[in-house]
């Protein structure tokens, strides 16, 4: 029994806690709701002992243990320094920075001794949660954002309440209330605040990720990491295009040293394709997600000729001699603008070779003692006898086409686990032409250009993505990372350059269908899909419509929607001026009648002050002396019952209940207008019954 009795007050319950160990529980859940999101972007290091540190302060303020002392700290703050120096090789900048603050934040609540200190974590949370957005806008971020915002001031309420033990519901409400009086303010900032760029730099391109780059590393890869999430968003004015014209023009790469293939060596000024386009014009809106590559993906063939910009918010692309949308920086927003697209069209040099050496040769070279079986076997095909009469322009798609017809009649085989190349040998092409035979679209459009290349014909790669999901969503049709796709293009003189996918000789349902790759189902999805094979793709599907619907609506909300906003109200030439005045005009209102409301609240006579007095009015009506301002209710309450005996019972139970609401456990600051009301009502009512059981 003893050892019983010791264990209860070691380990108390939620209920039997003091109010210092529950504030600081709260606290410590509300911190790790706010790391949580950045969880997927610190060192594992920096995760672990942020938990171990909220660990062992949630474990001290259960056990009402001290704290420890400051050796302690400062020697957890020295490794913490330490640990992120060689991590990032620097203290300052985004990830450095997030990773400090982290450490700071979960560290300071090891010294949380006084309510200083709780508003220096209060402030930490508050700007943490803040980086969220340099990680994610969606609608999740922008969810989650909300309850922590709303757990830290819940947290903030808690600290002025020093009277009694108030429930952590009552400072919730008193949160929620506080930010709906916020909330005017955060819309007109969010409607007329000028946009800006965004204000520190991102991370490089990821490794083992399905998706665009700005290379391509021949079997770096054993197995596609996909990733079905949203790439890009399109509206047609009008049918979208057929499956097989669903083609992404992304980063094209000509440059190959027997590993990764990389962009074209000429740069502006080059010698740019010529483009003809035909036929009708295909219009179309598209929401690109910051795909973290410096190439604007748009459907082919957009109309502009090479070297034509275009300045899209703050970010300026141009039009590159390969016919791709160049960025002059990794697109990191997410950007929306109207655009146009040719099905039908030709482009690259119309005439001969020989006009254009310099140009084609860059999409000629091979690099010097790499795969020499696939370049004996290409010389064996080319001398092949139904070659032999062609003329320039029927040579190059012959050859193509025999390619293809080997690709699709030898036994290669498709796949997403192709596993890794290159660990025995350096002729990576050789080993994937001759003997593994395993692969994805990078495999197959790499060795397509090397073999081409190989039988004199100039050949390159082309990135981007290919497809769409099968059915739109909330009107926009869904273009997945998941899509992304390699291509090639070979160049016949009088026609130019020519697209061939080998993916669709060995895959065709991945093109006519233009299906996504589909990774392994996740636990959550796996799980679903046995209750309902069609569950988790509709949870999925509205949850994307919400996230679209978000997306269109507040975070495309760009500066020209700021300017037309301006426009419908009535200006007729709405500048950055003009938008500076009415912000500056509105936020100056919004000042003065919170002035006046503070003052208001301010005043003497407060709200308690009121009751009191109507109060000991009522009480003098009743014939009670002696009654006093700076007596409680309860005293009151025994006064009344003292005067009128067991008939002032109704009356001296709604003045107790005062005095709990006021004094008690759970006491806070005064309640609301409508509680008052209603209590005030109530004691009337009492007080008129008891003058009727007194009147003779």
């Amino acid at each position: 029994m003893r050892g019983s009795a010791t264990s209860s007050r070691a380990w108390p319950t939620w209920r039997q806690l003091g109010r210092d160990s529950r504030d600081t529980l709260f606290l410590l859940a509300t911190i790790a709701a706010i790391v949580a999101p950045h969880a997927s972007h610190l060192p594992l290091w920096a995760s672990a002992i942020t938990a171990l540190m909220l660990s062992w302060r949630g474990w001290l303020a259960w056990r009402s243990e001290p704290l420890p002392g400051r050796w302690v700290l400062v020697a957890v703050l020295l490794l913490g320094a330490a640990l992120t120096w060689i991590t990032h090789r620097t203290l300052l900048g985004r990830e450095a920075g997030i990773t400090l603050l982290v450490m700071l934040m979960a560290l300071k609540t090891l010294e949380l001794r006084a309510r200083r200190d709780a508003f220096v974590v209060f402030f930490l949370g508050f700007f943490l949660v803040l980086t969220n957005f340099l990680y994610s806008q969606s609608l999740f971020t922008a969810l989650w954002t909300l309850l922590s915002v709303w757990a830290l001031l819940s947290a903030v309420v808690l600290a002025q309440m020093p009277v009694g033990q108030p429930s952590l519901l009552l400072a919730a409400k008193q949160a929620a209330r506080t930010t709906l009086y916020g909330l005017p303010v955060m819309v007109l900032l969010f409607v007329l605040f000028p946009r800006i760029g965004p204000l520190w730099g991102v991370p490089a391109d990821s490794v083992g990720r399905t998706g665009l780059s700005n290379r391509m590393d021949f079997g770096a890869m054993s197995e596609i990491a996909n990733d079905d999430s949203i790439a890009m968003r399109l509206r047609f004015q009008g049918p979208p295009p057929p499956p097989q014209a669903r083609y992404f023009r992304g980063p094209v790469l000509a440059q190959f040293d027997g590993k990764t293939w990389r962009p074209s060596p000429l740069q502006w000024p080059g010698r740019p394709d010529p483009l003809q386009t035909q036929g009708p014009a295909l219009s179309y809106e598209v929401t690109l997600e910051p795909l973290r590559i410096s190439v604007l993906p748009l459907l082919e063939m957009s109309p502009e000729p090479a070297g034509t910009e275009l300045q899209l918010e703050a970010l300026k692309v141009r039009r590159a001699p390969e016919l791709q949308w160049a960025a002059e920086r990794p697109i990191t927003e997410r950007l929306r603008l109207n655009a146009r697209a040719f099905s039908s069209y030709r482009h690259g040099p119309l005439t001969g070779p020989g006009q254009h050496a310099l140009v084609l040769q860059n999409y000629l070279d091979l690099p010097p003692g790499y795969n020499p079986r696939t370049l004996a076997w290409a010389a064996e095909l080319r001398r092949q006898p139904q070659f032999a009469g062609l003329n320039e322009s029927q040579l190059a798609p012959a050859l193509a086409q025999a390619v293809m017809q080997h690709i699709a009649s030898a036994d290669f085989i498709y796949t997403l686990a192709p596993g890794r190349y290159g660990e025995a040998t350096p002729h990576l092409i050789d080993e994937f032409w001759f003997d593994r035979r395993l692969g994805f679209c990078e495999h197959f459009s790499a060795a397509f250009v090397v073999v081409m290349r190989a039988m004199g014909v100039p050949a390159r790669i082309v990135t981007g993505f290919q497809g769409m999901d099968a059915q739109p969503q909330d009107g926009y049709w869904i273009v997945r990372n998941s899509n992304a796709h390699a291509w090639a293009e070979y160049y016949t003189p009088q026609q130019g350059w020519q697209r061939a996918d080998p993916t669709a000789a060995i895959a065709p349902e991945r093109i006519q269908q233009g299906l996504a790759l589909r990774p392994p189902p996740g636990a959550w999805a796996g799980a679903l899909g046995q209750l309902s094979p069609t569950l988790w793709l509709s949870l999925r599907r509205a949850w994307e419509m919400l996230d679209n619907r978000w997306q269109q609506s507040v975070l495309n909300y760009s500066r020209q929607s700021q300017f037309d906003l301006l426009k419908s109200a009535g200006f007729a030439s709405p500048d950055w001026q003009l938008l500076g005045q009415v912000s500056a005009a509105l936020i100056g209102l919004i000042a003065l009648i919170g002035a006046a409301w503070a003052s208001w609240q301010q005043r003497p006579h407060d709200a308690w002050s009121r009751q009191r007095a109507r109060i000991l009015s009522e009480l003098q009506r009743l014939g009670v002396k002696g009654a006093a301002p700076h007596q409680s209710p309860a005293h009151w309450a025994r006064l009344l019952q003292e005067r009128h005996g067991q008939a002032a019972l109704p009356a001296a139970l709604l003045l107790q209940e005062l005095e709990r609401s006021r004094y008690g456990h759970g006491a806070a600051e005064p309640t609301s207008y409508a509680s008052r009301r209603r209590w005030w009502r109530d004691f009337r009512a009492a007080g008129r019954m008891l003058r009727g059981k007194l009147a003779p």
